[in-house]
C-alpha cells in the first residue's frame, strides 16, 4: 500500500490535504473503504510494491465520543479489518486500532471516556501518523520545506497545521513508539508503500518517506 497525500501550498506553508492508497486489489479496497466509512478522505491506486511488517505509519481518525469510536470499528470489522486493539478506555481517552485488508492501519479516538452521546459517524479530523526515527530533525526537515508546526513536543511528537483544502494533517511520533502504540512489532522492510504529494517538486525525508508532485484532488461527483 502507498499513499499518496496531496499537499495544498502557498507562500508561507505546504500542508497535507489527502491521502491515496496504493493496493494490490483496487475493487475490493474501494468497497472496504466505503463501508468503513472514509472513502472521501482516501483514493487508491494499485500497486504490488513489496513490503512486510510495519510499514511505519497510521492513519489516525479523531471523532466526537466513544459511540462513533465504536461505530468506525464496527463498521470496519464488518468489512473485513482485523482487530489490533479493541477499543477501549485510555490514559488519554478511548480508542482502538484496526488493520485494512490491504494492510493499513488504522487508529479511531477521541479524547472523550464516557458514553454519553450517539453513534455520529462524523469524523473530526484525520491524522497521518509517520514513525520516524529522530522527530527533531525530521520536523526541522519539514519545516524547511515550508510546513508550519502546530504542536510539538520535545523529540518525542510534532504536529503540523491542516491546509485548508482538508482536514488531513502530518504528525511525527517516534517509529518504535508509534509500533508500541499500535500493538504491532516495530520490525519492517521494503517500501513505506505511501508517498505524500507535494505541489511542489519531489523529495524524499530523512526516514525515506518519499513525496511527489501531485496536483490537488478533484471533488468527486455524485
Amino acid at each position: 500500500m502507498m499513499f499518496m497525500a496531496t499537499t495544498t501550498s502557498s507562500a508561507a506553508h505546504t500542508s497535507l490535504a489527502s491521502v491515496t492508497l496504493e493496493v494490490a486489489d483496487l475493487d475490493s479496497a474501494r468497497r472496504f473503504y466505503s463501508a468503513f466509512g472514509v472513502d472521501e478522505h482516501v483514493r487508491l491506486r494499485a500497486s504490488e510494491a513489496h513490503s512486510t511488517g510495519f510499514r511505519g505509519f497510521t492513519l489516525a481518525l479523531t471523532v466526537s465520543g466513544p459511540a462513533t469510536v465504536d461505530g468506525f470499528v464496527g463498521a470496519a470489522v464488518d468489512a473485513g479489518a482485523t482487530v489490533l486493539k479493541p477499543a477501549a478506555k485510555s490514559l488519554w481517552g478511548y480508542s482502538g486500532v484496526v488493520q485494512a485488508p490491504d494492510g493499513t492501519i488504522w487508529k479511531i479516538a477521541t479524547s472523550e471516556k464516557k458514553h454519553t452521546g450517539p453513534d455520529t459517524r462524523e469524523i473530526d479530523e484525520v491524522v497521518l501518523l509517520i514513525g520516524v526515527e529522530d522527530v527533531k530533525a525530521t520536523k526541522e526537515f519539514y519545516v524547511g520545506r515550508g510546513l508550519t508546526v502546530a504542536k510539538s513536543f520535545g523529540g518525542k511528537y510534532a504536529e503540523f497545521a491542516a491546509g485548508q483544502a482538508g482536514p488531513v494533517k502530518l504528525a511525527l511520533y517516534k517509529r518504535r513508539a508509534l509500533a508500541k502504540d499500535l500493538g504491532v512489532p516495530v520490525d519492517g522492510t521494503g517500501s513505506h508503500r505511501i508517498v505524500l504529494g507535494s505541489t511542489a517538486e519531489a523529495f524524499t525525508d530523512l526516514d525515506g518517506f518519499a513525496w511527489e508532485a501531485a496536483a490537488p484532488i478533484a471533488p468527486t461527483a455524485s
